[in-house]
């Protein structure tokens, strides 16, 4: 079956023939169906009229007075150019009494059941998560960045006394407006009296939350579907969206996690292998080709060097044979490397000074094991995996553990949201 989910220009094939038509023994319309099935076309449909003449200038009538067994019917089915242009050829000698037609068609929206395994129909209030820590706009940024390191919460949301919700601080904002020096992620495995120390940097500023905060924020209804919320987590690329019932107050957060885990949930209604072919996108469909790697020997220097290049947070170790070993992430050397030289690897990492001079290697810093899957693998059955392993990025491989492509849990939502995709050039 092909994936016209990815076509915007095609063909509609109609063909307009009546009841009494027949070829080798049987209904035409009949025959001319099995025909697109067998030439791999998507999908048709046979319409029958209710009333309607042709060359012969003959009414044909459902009405019960006049009634007729040879009233008119349409064949019509939507498909590549190629795959029309193909089995016209086939079945052009078919119609000896009718009408054929080709004209150009632009698909707006293609989908099956097994593409679409988000249950788009549930409410947002039934999928949130209710508790939710919040921040105050007057808090200072002290008591901010103390709360969210306590409860490991990247990003919070800011409420009034009513219990609106004002804006929404990150451990980004933090980042680039208050003076921290690291993400949240990176934080949360530093020690005690390195902790301590950023703190008591902080105690100095005269920053409130409501000086940095990120506003207005885009929020959710909870009593929106979850595929509407889920659309608008894509297209505002965001991993979380504040929850607000009717009057606006704070009610939950909706989180890309949540979302993930009602789809791992996802069983199909039929053996899988009497699905049709090409109905269930594979991890291939949606990873990123571009890996950043690093060789199990490569020093400090150069993956710091590597760090700043990929802009990611993640690298993927690799030895000498390119098969995949570990995973190293930036959090990884900052915390695994010797105390005095954390700050200089954080400045680094900001690109704000020269990474410092060590022996530790890729292979020494990296977290060994890697969770891999092959690239025939359905999104859903990815997921589930990815989610049962508390993992945020996979790698796709091949028979050999090389990779292939990466796939992370921004990309599985994007593969399962529903929603127009725009052509960047419309």
């Amino acid at each position: 079956m092909p994936d016209l989910s990815l076509q915007k220009k095609t063909k509609r094939l109609r063909i307009y023939i009546s009841e009494k038509d027949r070829w080798r023994g049987t209904s035409l319309d009949v025959a001319l169906i099995e025909t697109l099935r067998k030439n791999g076309i998507a999908g048709a449909t046979v319409f029958r009229g209710i009333v309607g003449y042709g060359a012969h200038s003959l009414i044909h009538t459902i009405r019960i007075e006049v009634l007729t067994s040879d009233l008119p019917l349409v064949i019509e089915t939507i498909d590549t150019p190629e795959k029309i242009a193909a089995v016209l050829d086939i079945i052009y000698p078919m119609v000896r009494e009718g009408l054929i037609t080709v004209e150009d068609v632009e698909i707006v929206k293609y989908t099956h059941r097994y593409l679409n395994p988000l249950p788009a129909d549930k409410l947002v209030s039934e999928v949130m998560t209710p508790e939710v820590v919040t921040l105050s706009p007057d808090m200072s940024i002290l008591q901010a960045w103390t709360r969210m390191l306590k409860n490991k919460v990247k990003a919070t949301p800011v409420v009034d006394p009513s219990g609106r919700v004002v804006g929404i601080l990150t451990d980004e904002d933090l980042l680039e407006r208050a003076g921290i020096q690291q993400r949240l992620s990176v934080a949360i495995r530093m020690d005690a009296n390195e902790i301590n120390q950023e703190l008591s940097n902080l105690e100095k500023s005269s920053l409130l939350v409501r000086d940095i905060m990120t506003q207005p924020v885009i929020t959710a209804q909870e009593s929106e579907t979850l595929g509407v919320a889920t659309a608008r987590m894509v297209q505002s690329k965001l991993k979380r969206l504040p929850v607000v019932n009717h009057d606006g107050i704070l009610v939950g957060v909706l989180s890309r996690l949540d979302i993930l885990r009602q789809v791992a949930k996802v069983t199909y209604e039929i053996p899988a292998p009497n699905i049709p072919t090409g109905a269930v996108r594979t991890v291939s469909d949606i990873m990123s080709s571009e890996i950043p790697m690093i060789n199990q020997d490569d020093d400090l220097p150069l993956i710091i060097e590597k760090f700043s290049k990929s802009d990611s947070h993640r690298l993927i170790v690799v030895n000498d044979e390119g098969v995949g070993i570990g995973l190293l992430s930036d959090s990884d050397i900052v915390t695994r490397v010797q105390p005095t030289k954390r700050r200089g690897i954080l400045d680094a990492l900001k690109k704000i000074g020269k990474p410092p001079v060590g022996k530790e290697t890729a292979f020494d810093l990296m977290s060994p094991g890697l969770l891999t899957i092959p690239p025939d693998t359905s999104i859903v059955d990815a997921l589930k995996r990815m989610l049962a392993d508390s993992r945020k990025w996979m790698v796709v491989v091949d028979d050999k553990g090389h990779p292939l492509g990466l796939v992370d849990r921004q990309m599985m939502l994007e593969a399962i949201a529903v929603y127009e995709k725009k052509d960047p050039e419309s």
